[in-house]
C-alpha cells in the first residue's frame, strides 16, 4: 500500500467562526453522561455548537483505539455531522488535512467506503470552495465544508472537512479506511486551513498540547492518546528530540549503524516521524547500503526479500537520534507474511521517513507546546 505521509494536500477555506462553550467537569465527560441517559442526540440537535468547554484552560485526555491492518496502516473511528456519521481514518502525522468520501462521489472506489451526506447533517455548512489532494497515483477532488467532528470524547465544532467527489482507483479502492485525518503542523496545510489538532489546542479541548501514539503488533491494542502521555505503553524514560522544521514532524538523525559501522546518514540527515507511512523509507543509496548490510536480496519484482530462517543471526540496525541509540532488531524491520519475509526498508525519498516499522518499536509523543518529539521503548 502506498503511504500517505508525504502526499501534498492543497485546500482553500475561510476562517473559523466563534463558538459557544459550556463547562466540562472532572470525571465522566458530559457527552458520555448524555449518551448513557439517551439525551445526546436531542442535545446535539438543539445545541450543535455547544459541546466544548468554557472558562477553563484545562481540557481532557481522550483515548482513540486504532486498528492495525496487516502492519501497513493504523486507523480509528471518527464522527462527522449532526446527527453523527461514522468514518474510519488514518491519523496521519505526515499531512495536515481532514477529508472523507462524499455521497457525490459515485465511482467504485467511493462506493466501497462510508460516504458523508451533507443533507443529513443540520450543522453542515458548504464553503463552496474546491478540494484538491494531489497524490503520486492521482488526485482526490471535491469540495470543502464546516461541520462538527468527534474524535473519542473530543467534539470540535465548525471544523473544516474535505468531501471527495473523485478519488484515484486502486490506492483507495481496497483500503480498509475511508479517509485521512492529518496531524502535522499548520504550515504544511494551505494558507487558510486550520488542522483539527490546532483547533483542539486553541479551544483548550485537550489537557496538554500534545498527543502520543502506541502501535501494537496485533490487530487490537494500538492507541492514539490526545492530550497526554500514557506511561503504560513504554519502559524507561522518554528521549526528547527537537523539531527542526515545523511542517512535518521533522528532526535530525545523527547516523545509522550496523555492527558499529556507519551504513547511512554519515554526517546527519533530516528525518520525519510519520504514522501514515507503513515502511521505513530513505534515499536510495543509503537504503541499498542497509539492505546489503542485513542480507536482503532484491527479487524480480524489485522487492528486497529476506530468508526467514536467517532472522536469528541478522544484525540490528541502530538509529542514533539526538545523542541516543534506537535499535531496530531483525524482527522489527522484517515483514513476515504467509511464510515469506521481506525488508521493512524502502527507497525513494530524499527525507528519511520513520514510519510504522519504527513507531512499533518506539512509543512516540508529538509535543506541539515545546515543538519536540519524545521517543521511548514501546512495551
Amino acid at each position: 500500500m502506498r503511504s500517505f505521509g508525504l502526499l501534498l494536500a492543497v485546500f482553500t477555506i475561510s476562517q473559523s467562526h466563534a463558538i459557544t462553550r459550556i463547562p466540562l467537569h472532572k470525571g465522566k465527560s458530559l457527552r458520555n453522561t448524555l449518551k448513557e441517559r439517551g439525551l445526546l442526540e436531542d442535545f446535539l440537535k438543539r445545541h450543535p455548537y455547544e459541546f466544548v468547554e468554557k472558562g477553563s484552560n484545562t481540557g481532557i485526555v481522550a483515548s482513540e483505539p486504532l486498528i492495525n491492518y496487516l502492519d501497513s496502516e493504523y486507523f480509528g473511528t471518527i464522527y462527522i455531522g449532526t446527527p453523527p456519521q461514522e468514518f474510519t481514518v488514518v491519523f496521519d502525522t505526515g499531512s495536515s488535512e481532514l477529508w472523507v468520501p462524499s455521497v457525490y462521489c459515485r465511482s467504485r472506489v467511493c462506493q466501497t467506503h462510508h460516504r458523508f451526506d451533507p443533507s443529513k447533517s443540520f450543522t453542515f455548512q458548504n464553503l463552496s470552495k474546491p478540494l484538491f489532494v494531489q497524490y503520486g497515483t492521482g488526485r482526490v477532488e471535491g469540495f470543502l465544508g464546516y461541520d462538527t467532528v468527534t474524535v473519542s470524547d473530543i467534539v470540535v465544532s465548525h471544523q473544516t472537512v474535505g468531501l471527495s467527489t473523485q478519488e484515484p482507483g486502486a490506492i483507495f479502492t481496497y483500503s480498509p479506511f475511508d479517509g485521512i485525518l492529518g496531524l502535522a503542523y499548520p504550515s504544511f496545510a494551505s494558507k487558510y486551513s486550520v488542522p483539527i489538532f490546532d483547533n483542539m489546542m486553541s479551544r483548550h479541548l485537550v489537557a496538554q498540547d500534545l498527543f502520543s501514539v502506541y502501535m501494537s503488533r496485533g490487530e487490537q491494542g494500538s492507541m492514539l492518546t490526545l492530550g497526554a502521555i500514557d506511561q503504560s505503553y513504554f519502559v524507561g524514560s522518554l528521549h526528547w528530540v527537537p523539531v527542526t522544521v515545523q511542517g512535518y514532524w521533522q528532526f535530525t538523525v545523527d547516523r545509522i549503524t550496523v555492527n558499529g559501522e556507519v551504513v547511512a546518514c554519515q554526517d546527519g540527515c533530516p528525518a520525519i516521524l510519520d504514522t501514515g507511512t507503513a515502511l521505513l523509507t530513505g534515499p536510495s543509496r543509503d537504503i541499498l547500503s542497509i539492505q546489503q548490510a542485513i542480507g536482503a536480496v532484491q527479487d524480480q519484482h524489485g522487492q528486497f526479500a529476506i530468508n526467514c530462517w536467517r532472522l536469528g543471526i541478522m544484525p540490528t540496525v541502530v538509529f542514533e537520534i539526538h545523542g541516543k541509540e534506537f535499535p531496530l532488531p531483525p524482527l522489527a524491520y522484517t515483514n513476515q507474511n504467509l511464510g515469506s519475509c521481506s525488508s521493512g526498508f524502502n527507497h525513494g525519498s530524499k527525507l528519511w521517513i520513520l514510519g510504522d516499522v519504527f513507531i512499533r518499536e518506539f512509543y512516540s509523543v508529538f509535543d506541539r507546546a515545546n515543538n519536540r518529539v519524545g521517543l521511548a521503548k514501546a512495551i
